[in-house]
């Protein structure tokens, strides 16, 4: 199989990536938006030894799975993999897609709970990140490519809310008529890089990103924003530097109060601009009543990577004592503000520093706690794992957005992966922790990831 031949073939079952997987001439080929049991003319567009990735032409034999997808640039954009599958076999592509991870990864073979669905297909996020940049020699806003930094323009986003659309025309009639330029990120010219707005309760925290530290016309955009909005804050941000980070480091406050409140499984909690949290709240919901289930009253909790507080008060309430470890200031002083707000005092213990820093201090005072792990989508640090292991704790749940970090994760805790002696992992037989439970929960309808929850119980 070359570069650029054409093939006639069927697709066998799903990558991880949602793509076709099909086998042809001795070599696996990928091929994105192609479902199991279609038959395709495909253009070969790279080689590499037995492997080989196509595009998919003229579909023969469309499969009974797929539907019309809702996104005028699907395909194009890089946001989404799944729209063009029905959505309960998105379903049981992510449940299947955690155990191949857990097994082929991670030496794991253990049973995979149906995957949790979310109840809004459409519409779910909670927070727009839209890029400004420009293209020849105009201005575009939009989703960036897959594994690209190329903005595809957009109007809408149907897993947004309605007022992601609005956002994307008022910004444009700003730019227009206050003629400023999207941000080029080979040139470093342009003023304007990012709009990242969260919707919390109904009122809306907007961050215009910006590589200049004024800007003209701003009275302009909230005039628009006022349409749009019954009540929101909005920050500038002032991001001078050349780099993939979306925020820099400095935050102006233009209007509005800065934070605001919601309220999640009884616990009243704060988030500012720059505040993690998940971008479904219903699954959120779910989610985080199904991982303090397995807390008892009269243990400790060690929320590692806790953000704003959220699921650290919940432990608190339900164990009677709480720690939570988070290294983002802004966030661990809203987890501060939130144990005030539900009377937490006594119960809830907030660190201001890594996980690396304070999990052995932590566990050194109680080696019998409760932890639980949420880590970012690169995953648990080896020394985390490696304290969490010498420490000998007896109960462990982990949050985790990537499959393949987790079994990783989930094979040095539970030592079916170990390092050899050139520091690579391979498979062995786990004898340290049982997993009791592996549970997936669809944040992310219409796209190739899932958050899964899983319980680890020491052997």
């Amino acid at each position: 199989m070359r570069k650029n031949d054409v093939i006639i073939g069927s697709a066998e079952s799903l990558g991880t990536n949602g793509e076709g997987i099909v086998r042809a001439d001795g070599c696996t080929l990928f091929v994105p938006y192609l479902l199991p049991g279609e038959r395709a003319r495909i253009k070969v567009l790279q080689t590499k030894g037995t492997v080989a990735y196509g595009k998919a032409g003229e579909i023969f034999t469309p499969a009974e799975e797929r539907v019309r997808p809702a996104c005028p640039v699907f395909t194009r954009c890089g946001g989404c993999q799944l729209q063009h599958l029905k959505y309960r076999y998105q379903l049981r592509f992510k449940q299947q897609l955690v155990a191949d991870a857990l097994k082929k990864i991670g030496g794991i073979d253990c049973k995979v709970s149906a995957c949790e669905r979310s109840e809004k297909e459409y519409g779910y996020r909670n927070k727009l990140q839209l890029p400004i940049g420009r293209a020849n020699g105009e201005n575009v806003i939009g989703f960036y490519a897959e594994r690209s930094h190329r903005i595809v323009p957009t109007d809408v986003c149907p897993i947004h809310p309605d007022w992601a659309e609005k956002v994307i025309a008022a910004l444009k009639t700003f730019m227009e008529t206050c003629g400023l330029d999207g941000y080029d990120e080979t040139t470093g010219e342009g003023q304007l890089r990012h709009i990242v707005i969260r919707e919390i309760r109904r009122k809306y925290l907007i961050t215009l990103v910006s590589a200049e530290r004024e800007i003209k016309g701003l009275d302009y955009l909230l005039f628009l924003l006022d349409g749009i909005f019954r009540e929101y804050s909005f920050y500038l941000n002032y991001h001078p530097e050349n780099t993939n980070v979306i925020f820099g480091r400095e935050f102006r406050l233009v209007k509005g109060d800065g934070i605001y409140e919601g309220v999640e499984g009884g616990i009243v909690y704060e988030a500012g601009a720059s505040t993690f949290l998940q971008v479904n709240e219903e699954v959120r919901t779910k989610l985080y009543a199904r991982a303090v289930s397995f807390a008892e009253a009269g243990e400790t909790a060690i929320d590692c990577y806790a953000g704003s507080g959220l699921m650290t008060a919940m432990l608190a309430v339900k164990c009677g004592r709480a720690y939570g470890i988070e290294s983002v200031p802004e966030a661990s002083a809203c987890a501060e503000a939130l144990k005030g707000k539900n009377g937490l005092w006594s119960k809830m213990i907030n660190c201001c520093g890594t996980v690396e820093e304070y999990l052995p201090r932590i566990l050194k005072e109680e080696p019998e706690a409760f932890v639980v792990l949420d880590p970012p989508r690169a995953g648990l640090a080896r020394s985390v794992i490696e304290t969490i292991r010498q420490s000998g704790v007896k109960k462990i749940a982990m949050i985790s957005c990537n499959p393949a970090t987790l079994a990783r994760d989930l094979g040095l805790l539970t030592g079916s992966l170990v390092p050899n002696e050139r520091g690579e992992l391979v498979k062995a037989e786990g004898s340290d922790y049982e997993i009791a439970a592996v549970e997936p929960f669809d944040m992310f309808p219409q796209t190739k990831w899932v958050e899964t929850l899983v319980l680890l119980k020491k052997n």
